[in-house]
């Protein structure tokens, strides 16, 4: 055997027999539908209020025999209540809802991570398991669909394997929606490799698209390094030629049109999503049901509660610190700053930030307001977006950062001093001179 093999070697003949000699035409994915797809292709993300209204009925029933844990009986309790439109919805029933209203219209759903059933933190819960004979129930999974599948699965803390699976699931599945979330946005740390060689590169490359999304939780609680930053100067770093898109959605009823347009969209692109950990039950961060049959996802928010004619500052920001500068705003009794919430970092919604500078005649001072570090966050890489649109606007005008001094590590981890730097660079937001 070894002579025959050693004879075939130096003939130069084929020693390898192949197991498959043509490929199965079957397992072919056909591209052409998403390809040269435009990034400005509006898509209608709404749908009738009755339909979600039924919908949200069936993802908040659960059968006789399913005996919840305590404490996520009374989250399905809430939800029941907000399926009828007697409590206003929350971030994690409005994902559920977006999720619910796409496999009802013929999309399949796959979801990956570290606790992705119960989501990082307790807000998801789509997975019910048993308190009486341990089996689980997923409502999701009883949605009247059209012969699609929704998958969730608890992984393993391996991310750069699970997210390299999921990539290569994504990149062969056009139609459907492929997501894998982060325990805390640190994990994505593991998984950088993959980030970088493949879903950031990918096309550019290899020509090779996807419509993966990462749900990297992110925000400054006071907590470790390790549980505060999902590096988004990372992506945003990594971010040219419209690779990637990025996005920090601030309300429920941005989170249902950002994950439906991810889906409708005829682009597929990767979406990285910064999502809050302290946001998701804040009680400033609702929406109504009626949110989610009209509209579109906003690229940028306007500010509704101040009087333009009156206003001399503009404080630009993402993420929850939105709400920090909100509720100290009203806490100062401040009239003459307004804040615009960039939603989509990248691409940098240049045009819909030039339309809401329009709105200020009197404008003395533009802030960029943070909270990460000033050497992290989107400061760095988007500063020049904004810098350009506000020169076009008042070549008068300057920008300023509002935020945290540099650092080596994304959070100083003691709530206390944590506590203090966010009092500080929030007043200077707010009472910010030149």
């Amino acid at each position: 055997m070894l002579k025959d093999y050693r004879g075939k070697l130096d003939r130069g003949e084929n020693v390898v027999n192949s197991l498959v000699s043509e490929p199965d035409e079957e397992l072919f994915v056909d591209w052409n539908p998403y390809l040269n797809q435009d990034w400005d292709t509006e898509v209608d993300t709404t749908r009738p209020i009755k339909k979600i209204r039924d919908l949200a009925k069936i993802i908040t029933k659960t059968p006789d025999g399913v005996v919840m844990q305590r404490q996520v009986g009374k989250i399905y309790e809430d939800r029941e209540k907000m399926a009828r439109g007697a409590l206003s919805l929350n971030w994690g029933m409005a994902e559920l809802l977006a999720y619910a209203t796409l496999l009802n219209e013929g999309y399949p759903i796959r979801m990956t991570g570290q606790d992705i059933g119960r989501g990082t933190f307790s807000h998801r819960h789509a997975v019910i398991h048993n308190q009486k004979d341990g089996s689980n129930y997923v409502p999701l999974k009883e949605i009247p669909k059209k012969s699609t599948d929704f998958e969730i699965y608890d992984s393993f803390l391996s991310e750069e394997a699970v997210l390299g699976f999921e990539y290569g699931y994504a990149s062969t599945s056009p139609k459907g929606l492929v997501i894998w979330e982060a325990q805390f946005g640190d994990f994505a740390n593991g998984a950088q490799v993959v980030i970088d060689q493949f879903i950031t590169s990918g096309e550019h490359k290899w020509g090779r698209m996807c419509g993966l999304i990462m749900l990297l939780p992110h925000g400054y609680e006071g907590q470790g390094p390790e549980h505060s930053s999902a590096r988004l100067e990372r992506f945003l770093q990594l971010s040219a030629e419209h690779n990637i898109q990025v996005c920090i959605p601030t309300t429920p009823a941005q989170v249902y049109h950002m994950i439906r347009r991810q889906a409708i969209r005829p682009m597929r692109r990767p979406l990285v999503v910064m999502s809050p950990k302290w946001i998701l039950r804040h009680k400033l961060a609702t929406s109504s049901i009626e949110d989610l049959s009209k509209g579109s996802f906003m690229n940028l928010i306007q500010d509704q509660e101040v009087d333009k004619d009156k206003t001399d500052r503009l404080i630009l920001c993402s993420g929850k610190v939105y709400y920090h500068l909100y509720e100290a705003r009203q806490e100062k009794k401040i009239s003459n700053v307004a804040l615009v919430r960039i939603e989509q970092l990248y691409p940098f919604p240049d045009n819909d930030l030039m339309e809401a500078l329009q709105e200020y005649k009197k404008l003395k001072d533009v802030v960029w307001c943070q909270e990460e570090p000033i050497n992290q966050g989107a400061w760095y890489s988007s500063q020049h977006h904004m810098r350009n649109i506000i020169n076009k606007f008042n070549k008068n005008l300057t920008l300023s950062y509002a935020g945290r001094e540099a650092s080596a590590a994304p959070a100083c981890g003691y709530m206390s001093l944590h506590l203090e730097e966010q009092k500080k660079f929030i007043n200077e937001a707010l009472v910010y001179k030149p």
